[in-house]
This record gives structure tokens, C-alpha cells and sequence, in this order.
């Protein structure tokens, strides 16, 4: 019985990557519990009062969100759109970070605006972060939980009531009660190397040059020797970031052209050839490496 509990799940793919992953919640259960967290955390949380820059994060996060939901679309993922509530909010906060929790609910700390200095590199950054909602990292993250602190301790009854959906929302709130609120989730290694593909492909279907991540992420690693930053808490060496941004260049540029400089987001599955390779071990975005 334990064998099929852990066995079970919803067999998913990563877009771009074409990687397979077994989840065991579901996306509209991710949402539920993402939306009330980052409402709580916006109650406390300092809103920046610069209009200027705030005007910005919403508009790149939105040209973003854009293009990725017409990608979804036009590859025969449409339904996957419905889960997505796009949010971007710069708060007042000088650390050089940002977040997304599921379903697109993305917070950037002022801090890291200084690194990106301007919209492209906001793109990047942005693009990172909206990688992790679509490729459901936190979904993947808490089903792994699931199936090392539960899988062994789960009987019959519990196995029986999974079919009902009530334990995955059960699941996510008790991950959440130890300390893995979605806010604060640390991705693995292969997750945030998943996220630097993605979004550099996500910016360029946007309009935005791609080739602004090398500078961006050298910037960050300079950043890194002086400044703390909870971005890059569990990533690879900026060395191997750098390297693997290098490698997916052009696969990104043929997005990138496609799409034009005014961002009208037309390509299909035949625009350019995306990669198969599975992620790699490594990336993530933060100043401090473990």
C-alpha cells in the first residue's frame, strides 16, 4: 500500500525542457495555498513608494506573463493558464532578492534594482522567477516532502482519502507549518539551473535581448562578495550560471528574433527547436552560496 502511495501522482511536463515530473497536488490546491500566503505576507510587507520603479516591475513582469501565456497557448497548454494570477509588487526592502510562489505571485525587494539597472536585466530576473511557477517547482518540492516525511507513515485510510484531494491541501499546509512557507522554499540546484533556461528564453519571447543575462549575472556575482542576498542561497557557482547561460544563448536568440523587438510573441512549436536536456545541477538568484 505504502508502494502505491508513493507511487501515485500526476505525471506532468516541464514546457521547453520537455521534462517529466510526478506530482502529488495539484495546481489549483498550489494556488489556493499561495494566494493566501503572499496576501498575509503583503499586509506586512512595505510597498516601494517609488512610483517610477514599481510602474516598471509591473510592466516587464506583465510583458513577460503575456508572452508566456500565448506560448502556453499555442503549444497546447492553455489550461495550464487558468492557474495563473499574475502579481508584481516592489517592496522596500534592501536585500538583493526576489520571489514567485504558484500561480505567478511574485514580490522583487528593492534592493536588487540596483544590480539589474535597467529593464532587460529586470526582464531576467523576472523571467527567473516566473520559470519557477511554470515549471511548478514548489508543487514538485512539496511532493518530494510528501513522500520523505509521509510516505513511509501513511496507511490504508490516508492512501483511500488521497482519491478525494483533501490530504494534498492537508500535505501543503503541514510542509508549510515546519517551515517551508512558499516564500521562503529553497529550489535544488537542478530547479534554479531549470529556471535560469526557462527564464532566459521567457525575456527573449518578451522582446528582450537575452544577451543581457551574462552581464547581469556577473553583476550579481560581484554583488555576492559584499552584500548578503537570500537569492542565491542554494545555487550553483557563478561560474557554472554564467557557463550554462552561455550554452542556451541560442536557443534563446532564435526566441528572441522571432518574437521582434516590440515583443509580439508569435512563435509556435516549430519557431525555433528548444532543448530537451534535462536541468542541470545548478542556479538559483542570491548573494550568498552555501
Amino acid at each position: 500500500m505504502v508502494m502505491a502511495l508513493v507511487g501515485c501522482g500526476t505525471t506532468k511536463t516541464v514546457p521547453i525542457t520537455g521534462r517529466k515530473q510526478n506530482l502529488m497536488v495539484s495546481d489549483g490546491q498550489m494556488l489556493s495555498l499561495s494566494s493566501q500566503q503572499y496576501s498575509e505576507y503583503m499586509k506586512t510587507a512595505k510597498p516601494s513608494t517609488n512610483a517610477a520603479n514599481t510602474a516598471m516591475v509591473k510592466r516587464v513582469g506583465q510583458r513577460l506573463a503575456t508572452a508566456v501565456e500565448n506560448y502556453l497557448r499555442t503549444n497546447g497548454m492553455a489550461e495550464d493558464v487558468q492557474y495563473y494570477k499574475w502579481q508584481f509588487n516592489l517592496v522596500q526592502d534592501q536585500n538583493v532578492n526576489a520571489w514567485c510562489m504558484p500561480g505567478g505571485l511574485i514580490c522583487v525587494f528593492e534592493g536588487l534594482l540596483p544590480v539589474t539597472k535597467d529593464e532587460p536585466s529586470l526582464a531576467i530576473v523576472l523571467g527567473h522567477e516566473i520559470a519557477h511557477a511554470v515549471a511548478r517547482h514548489s508543487a514538485e518540492q512539496y511532493s518530494t516532502q510528501y513522500r520523505q516525511q509521509y510516505g513511509l507513515q501513511i496507511g490504508s485510510a490516508v492512501a483511500t482519502a488521497m482519491g478525494a484531494g483533501s490530504n494534498t491541501v492537508a500535505l501543503g499546509q503541514s510542509v508549510v507549518s515546519k517551515g517551508l512557507g512558499l516564500a521562503n522554499l529553497k529550489y535544488s540546484r537542478s530547479h534554479e539551473s531549470e529556471a535560469d533556461h526557462l527564464g532566459l528564453i521567457f525575456a527573449a519571447m518578451a522582446g528582450y535581448d537575452p544577451q543581457v543575462a551574462v552581464g547581469f549575472w556577473q553583476r550579481m556575482a560581484a554583488a555576492s562578495s559584499h552584500k548578503t542576498s537570500e537569492f542565491f542561497s542554494s545555487h550553483p557557482s557563478d561560474e557554472t550560471r554564467i557557463r550554462q547561460i552561455q550554452g542556451w544563448m541560442p536557443e534563446a536568440l532564435k526566441y528572441y528574433k522571432a518574437s521582434g523587438t516590440s515583443g509580439s510573441n508569435k512563435y509556435s512549436k516549430n519557431t525555433s527547436s528548444p532543448s530537451t536536456i534535462k536541468a542541470t545541477k545548478t542556479l538559483h538568484i542570491s548573494s550568498k552560496k552555501k
